[in-house]
């Protein structure tokens, strides 16, 4: 087993971020369908948004105004998650920095269908939102663990061959994704995160439809995008079809979704855009797969 670390960069003072992270009512917008928070002696969230969901299994540990450690039993394994809080000077923004212990390395979270596979998407998901919902903007979405239906639907206020391009552009992709991606972009071309020298067994493009559509071919499903317009924004709509249901691929599912939250800050935020992310580590993930700047 292996500890996930992930530093965000927060758009607001800690004492807001702290706020967002203890108010159950905060909890139940950016990351639980249920919440429950009594400082210092209970912090609990469960519901449909959450791993193994059907009942509260965290355990509070430590609180005070900038740090919040608790124990999250996931897969009949205990879990510990602990979460800090640091201002930036002069900038008024926060550094959140999370670790969790025992969940899983790579490649196994790409394979392994269990809870701890997909801590390290479910909380590219949950510090996006968090961030969101702490820097004033609506929380964009949030993945159901009940639901074998991988679709959403997001309202970009962008114009739509821009968003598009920044699809399907290596560069512009890697830019606001923080993923390395190579691609050739054509029907049958080679989609390749991390590169194509890294990944020998790259996906590949079955539809495009310049300006408007795209699907990719991952071996054991298929992810899919279409873009129309809509009032003078976007409205894209993804989905992921192909897949076992017995086996619904979350951990891929949260990590699209964690990505159109950045997708959407990337388009409208504009001049003002700048990668949230400033460390995510993973055992055994390779440093070419990430492009963080």
């Amino acid at each position: 087993m292996t500890t996930l670390k992930k530093c965000i960069r927060i758009a607001a003072p800690p004492s807001e971020v702290h706020r967002a992270l203890t108010d159950p009512a905060a909890l139940r917008v950016w990351l639980a369908e249920n919440a429950e928070v009594e400082l210092p002696g209970r912090y609990e969230f469960w519901g449909r948004y959450t791993p193994q969901g059907d009942a509260p299994h965290q355990r509070l540990l430590h609180a005070d105004d900038s740090s919040l450690r608790f124990d999250w039993e996931l897969d009949g394994v205990t879990t510990t998650v602990e979460i800090g809080l640091t201002a930036e000077a002069d900038t008024g923004s926060t550094l959140l920095t999370l670790t969790q212990t025992e969940v899983l390395g790579w490649p196994e979270v790409l394979t392994d269908n269990g809870a701890r596979a997909v801590m390290h998407t479910y909380w590219t998901l949950a510090l996006a939102n968090l961030a969101d919902h702490a820097e004033g903007r609506e929380p964009l979405v949030r993945g159901d663990f009940t639901s074998s239906v991988l679709r959403a639907e997001v309202l970009i206020d962008a114009d739509r061959l821009a968003v598009y391009e920044s699809l399907t552009d290596p560069e512009l992709y890697s830019k606001w994704s923080g993923a390395k991606l190579e691609a050739e972009l054509h029907v049958g071309g080679r989609w390749a995160m991390g590169g194509f020298d890294a990944n020998p067994s790259p996906a590949h493009i079955v539809d495009l439809q310049p300006g408007r559509a795209m699907s990719v071919d991952w071996g054991d499903m298929v992810e899919s995008w279409e873009l129309a317009d809509s009032d003078g924004h976007t409205r894209l709509t993804y989905v992921h079809s192909g897949f076992d249901e017995t086996q619904t691929p979350y951990p891929g599912w949260f990590g699209a979704l964690g990505g159109l939250v950045e997708l959407r800050r990337y388009h409208e935020l504009k001049d003002n855009w700048r990668m949230r992310w400033v460390d995510v580590q993973l055992e055994g993930l390779p440093d070419e797969f990430l492009s963080l700047s």
